[in-house]
C-alpha cells in the first residue's frame, strides 16, 4: 500500500511503511529487506520480505507473512529466514528460499521448540556454510523447550541476587546463547543440508550469556573462518551494579564440531567497560571492536580496538590512543565493517546532530590522521559492503524528513552517495519536505556553544508567529538528531502548527566527550540553564517564534527535567507541560534496574551521598509547581517504574494544577503499540493545543471515551 498523504498527522506517521535495512547478497547485485506497515482500518500489520534489484531500485515481494524475519543470505540467491508460526511441534522453524523464485514454498532446515533469533551466515570454504543464532537456553546449556515447558502451580518467584526484574520483565531462569551449525548443498539432490549433528550452544559450560540483556542483538556477536566471537556481561560481577563486558572468542575449523573450545577472553588492561560490535576482518585474521574504559559508565567514551591476529589474543591495539586515556578521536565510533582487501575500517559515529560514516586505516599504527568522514547528513542506521569483489557500500539512513533511504557510496571516491530508493519519496509521499529543517547554536551556560535543531510548519511563513513546541531529549547522555522516529517525531508537532525547537544541552551525544560527561552530579544544574539560554535565544532571535505561546515536552530524563523546569522559573514561561515517565523523586529511582547508572550520575548511591540526591530533586520544588501538566507512564516501565508518574500527578491535583494521567498497562518505557502510540498523539497534541489555542479536531476528542473521570 503508498501512502501518500497531504498532512502529516499521527495516522500517517504510524501506518507509513517501516522498511528494514537493506542487505546485499555476495554479488552486490540483489538485497534483502523487510517492510511492515499497520493499518488503522483493519488494526493489523502485515509484515513481508522483498527483494531489491541494485542496478534498477526495482523490488519484488518475496512473501508476504508476518511470522516471517530476518532474511539472511547464504549464496548469491538463496537465503534463510526464521518463521515464527508456532504449532504443535514447532515455536520457530529455519527456512532455507531462493530469491529468484518469488512466491515458491520455502524449505524447512530444522525447527525448534523455542524462539530462535539473530541469524547469521558465511562462507568459511570446502562448501561449508557457517550458521549462528540465539536462543533460550536452560541452565545446563540444552536450547529451551517451550513447548513441554512445565506450568507452575504458582506465579511465586524468590530472588537472591540482581537483576530482579530488565527494562519491561522479570528475569527468569532461562539465559540467552548463540548457537552455531553449517550447511552444505548436496549435490545428488541440489539441497541445502544441516551438516554434523545440528546446531551447537557455543557457551555451554559455562555462565556467559549472550547477547547481553536487554539490548544486545545480532551485533553482539559475529562468525569468520576462524571461528566465532561474542559479548558477555562478567558473570563474576553483580549486572545491575556494574557494566563490565568482554570479548570472547571460541576457535573452530568446520562449526559442525559437537564440542565447542572454552571461550577465550580478550583482556583490554585498564578499559573495563562496555564492550560492543565485535567484526571480524573479510579473510577471519583480525577482529575489530569498541571498548569502554569506565566500569560503571553506560555513556563512556567508546574506543576503537584491533586483534591484528585472532590466533594471538594478547596483542590488543587501540586507535588514537594517547597517554591521558582520552584518546585522539573525539567521537564515539558504533557499528564496523571491513573493506573488500581489509586495509581499511569503515565505522559510524554521532557528529552534531548526524550519524555520519567514517574512513580509516584498519590499522592503529597507520591512522596517522583522524578518520575521514564520507557522509555530511542524516542518520546512518546500517552499511554494508557490496561483495568481496566490489568496494561500494549500501548504506541504510534516515532523516527528519525521510524514514528510509537506500543509497550507493563508494568510499574511495569524493562524490556524495547515490540514492538507490527512498520509501517516503524523500518525504514528499508524507508532505514533508527539507526546507523545514533548520539547526543553531547558542551560548550554554558555561563557556561553549550549544547546539538545537528546528522543524517548521510545512507551509512557513517567516512573516508569520507560530507557537513553540520546546522538546527535550532523554538518556540524559543522548542527542537530538537528523532521524526519523515513530515515538518522538518533531514534525508531528511542526505540522500542528508549531516551531519544534530540539536542544542539545549538557550531557548530549556528538559534541566531543567532555560535553557528554559534564551532565555527571549535575542533573538540574548546566543543562538546565542551557535549556534556559536556549530559550531565550530563541525569543531573541527568531521572529517568526512567539515564545509567550510556548510548551515543552520531554521523556525519561526529558521528563525528569519537565518536572524540574516545573519548580524552576523557566516553568512559568510555558502555557503547558508535558511529562513522558519522568523521575518526579531521585531517591526513588533507587527502584530502577541497572543501578550503576544511577551510581554514576548521582556520584554513589542514596545513602552515600544523600545531599546530591536531594539536591537535585524535582519533589523539593512542588510548592513552585503551577504550570498544567500531562503525565504519561506506563506499567510495565522498569527502567523508571510508574510509581514515579503517579507521584507527579498526586502533587499536581493535591496543589489544583490542571493536569492529567495517561497511563499504558501493557507498555514499556516506550510507546510502541501502534494502536497505543496514536492515542498518546492525541493525548498529547490534545493537551498542547489547548492551551496554545490550535486546533484540537480529531485528537483528544477521539479519545475521550478512554477517560475515567
Amino acid at each position: 500500500m503508498t501512502i501518500l498523504a497531504t498532512k502529516f498527522t499521527p495516522e500517517v506517521l504510524l501506518s507509513a511503511p517501516r522498511r528494514g535495512p537493506a542487505i546485499p547478497n555476495p554479488s552486490g547485485k540483489l538485497a534483502l529487506y523487510t517492510v511492515s506497515q499497520y493499518s488503522f482500518e483493519t488494526h493489523s500489520k502485515k509484515t513481508a520480505i522483498k527483494l531489491l534489484d541494485i542496478s534498477s531500485g526495482h523490488s519484488t515481494e518475496l512473501f508476504d507473512n508476518a511470522a516471517y524475519g530476518e532474511p539472511t543470505w547464504i549464496t548469491k540467491h538463496h537465503f534463510i529466514f526464521v518463521d515464527n508460526t508456532s504449532d504443535e511441534y514447532a515455536v520457530s522453524k529455519l527456512m532455507l528460499a531462493d530469491a529468484l523464485r518469488p512466491g515458491s514454498h520455502p524449505h524447512v532446515l530444522e525447527s525448534f521448540k523455542c524462539s530462535i533469533s539473530n541469524l547469521k551466515a558465511k562462507y568459511v570454504g570446502n562448501g561449508d556454510i557457517a550458521l549462528a543464532f540465539t536462543a533460550p537456553t536452560t541452565a545446563s546449556g540444552d536450547m529451551h523447550d517451550a513447548l513441554n515447558e512445565k506450568k507452575p502451580l504458582s506465579t511465586a518467584r524468590v530472588y537472591s541476587s540482581l537483576f530482579v526484574r530488565h527494562w519491561d520483565s522479570y528475569v527468569s531462569k532461562q539465559t540467552d546463547a548463540v548457537f552455531y551449525g553449517a550447511v552444505q548443498k548436496n549435490e545428488k539432490s541440489g539441497k541445502y543440508e544441516l551438516q554434523g549433528s545440528g546446531f551447537v550452544n557455543a557457551l555451554a559450560g559455562t555462565k556467559l550469556e549472550c547477547p547481553v540483556p536487554s539490548f544486545g542483538g545480532a551485533s553482539d556477536f559475529d562468525i569468520g573462518k576462524r571461528g566465532l566471537v561474542f559479548l558477555s556481561k562478567d558473570p563474576s560481577i553483580n549486572p545491575a551494579m556494574w557494566t563490565k563486558t568482554d570479548v570472547y572468542f571460541v576457535p573452530l575449523e568446520t562449526f559442525t564440531e559437537e564440542e565447542p573450545p572454552k571461550p577465550q577472553m580478550v583482556k583490554t588492561g585498564e578499559l573495563q567497560g562496555y564492550s560492543a560490535s565485535p567484526t571480524f576482518s573479510r579473510d577471519g585474521n583480525k577482529l575489530a571492536f569498541t571498548r569502554m574504559r569506565h566500569n560503571q559508565y553506560e555513556s563512556d567514551k567508546t574506543r576503537l580496538m584491533l586483534i591484528p591476529n585472532i590466533r594471538d589474543l594478547s596483542n590488543v591495539q587501540e586507535f588514537y590512543k594517547t597517554e591521558d586515556g582520552k584518546g585522539g578521536w573525539d567521537l564515539r565510533p558504533d557499528s564496523i565493517a571491513w573493506s573488500k582487501d581489509d586495509t581499511e575500517l569503515y565505522v559510524t559515529a554521532e557528529e552534531k546532530g548526524r550519524n555520519l560514516l567514517f574512513k580509516l586505516p584498519s590499522s592503529p599504527l597507520e591512522a596517522k590522521e583522524l578518520p575521514q568522514p564520507l557522509t555530511h547528513e542524516g542518520f546512518v542506521t546500517s552499511f554494508q559492503s557490496l561483495s568481496s569483489g566490489d568496494g561500494r557500500l549500501l548504506v541504510t539512513s534516515t532523516s527528519l524528513t525521510e524514514n528510509s533511504l537506500y543509497s550507493i557510496l563508494d568510499p574511495g571516491s569524493s562524490e556524495d552517495k547515490v540514492l538507490l530508493s527512498s520509501a517516503s519519496k524523500e518525504g514528499r509521499r508524507l508532505g514533508l519536505s527539507r526546507s523545514q529543517f533548520q539547526e543553531f547554536w547558542f551560548k550554554g551556560a558555561g563557556d561553549y556553544q550549544s547546539h538545537a535543531l528546528v522543524m517548521t510548519p510545512s507551509d512557513f511563513d517567516p512573516k508569520k508567529k507560530y507557537p513553540l513546541a520546546f522538546l527535550i531529549h532523554g538518556g540524559p547522555q543522548g542527542a537530538w538528531g537528523d532521524s526519523w522516529s515513530t515515538r518522538w517525531n518533531p514534525a508531528i508537532f511542526a505540522e500542528q502548527g508549531y516551531v519544534a525547537v530540539m536542544p542539545n544541552p549538557t550531557g548530549s551525544t556528538g559534541y566531543g566527550q567532555q560535553y557528554v560527561d559534564d551532565i555527571a552530579l549535575d542533573w538540574g544544574g548546566r543543562p538546565y540553564n542551557d535549556l534556559v539560554n536556549c530559550f531565550e535565544h530563541i525569543a531573541e532571535h527568531m521572529p517568526f517564534v512567539d515564545t509567550n505561546n510556548a510548551v515543552a515536552l520531554g521523556a525519561s530524563y526529558g521528563g525528569y527535567m519537565i518536572n524540574w523546569i516545573q519548580g524552576h522559573p523557566l516553568g512559568r514561561k510555558f502555557k503547558a507541560l508535558v511529562c513522558h515517565d519522568g523521575i518526579f523523586n531521585t531517591l526513588a529511582d533507587w527502584s530502577t534496574e541497572e543501578l550503576f547508572f544511577v551510581m554514576h550520575d548521582m556520584g554513589g548511591t542514596p545513602w552515600e551521598n544523600r545531599e546530591l540526591f536531594g539536591k537535585w530533586d524535582p519533589s523539593a520544588f512542588v510548592s513552585e509547581w503551577a504550570t498544567p501538566q500531562l503525565v504519561i507512564h506506563s506499567e510495565l516501565d522498569y527502567r523508571l517504574p510508574i510509581s514515579e508518574g503517579l507521584a507527579a500527578f498526586n502533587a499536581l491535583q493535591t496543589r489544583g494544577v490542571p493536569s492529567k494521567f495517561l497511563m499504558f498497562p501493557d507498555e514499556n518505557h516506550w510507546v510502541l503499540k501502534p494502536e497505543n502510540s496514536l492515542v498518546w498523539h492525541k493525548e498529547v497534541l490534545g493537551w498542547i493545543n489547548k492551551y496554545t489555542g490550535l486546533d484540537t479536531a480529531g485528537l483528544s476528542s477521539g479519545v475521550e471515551d478512554l477517560s475515567i473521570r
